[in-house]
């Protein structure tokens, strides 16, 4: 073998193992996306386990506290609900008609089991999913938020 094919199967087996390198990276950060719906767009493409952010505004009169630290409550966009459960510590400014993000999955029964749950922090925060998905559905306005 020459010194010229030498180097160029360094440099071939360099090149594969950065492909491979790539290729799995990028493997191992698709399986842990996570997608954000607003409660109208979800469709029956996202199926039971799969992990998803859920975004909308609380709905009023569906915070319901159960045993210990499970809380259900609805997340709505103004066109459709969806139910959530969630056990653990709400934020402390958690509450009806304010916006929210969720995230986890979908049981069987289809109400929505959430493993995190993020509200906004003061008067003018509006999680930026949260404030698109209702601007482009036309139920959140800019002058609400100020």
């Amino acid at each position: 073998m020459t010194r010229k094919q030498r180097r160029l199967s360094v440099i071939g087996a360099g090149l594969a193992f950065l492909g491979a390198a790539t290729g799995l990276t990028l493997y191992a950060l698709g399986q842990k996306a996570s997608y954000f719906y607003m409660p109208g767009d979800l469709t029956a493409s996202v199926q039971p386990g799969q992990r998803i952010k859920l975004g909308g505004l609380v709905e009023k009169g569906t915070i319901m506290r159960g045993q210990g630290a499970t809380v259900a409550f609805a997340v709505t966009d103004s066109r459709k609900s969806i139910k959530v459960t969630y056990t653990g510590i709400l934020p402390d400014l958690f509450r009806e008609a304010q916006g929210v993000i969720t995230e986890g999955s979908f049981g069987l029964d289809g109400v929505f089991v959430a493993d995190s749950v993020l509200a906004k922090h003061d008067e003018r925060y509006m999680p930026r999913e949260v404030a698109d998905g209702l601007k482009a559905k036309g139920v959140w306005q800019e002058s609400e938020s100020k």
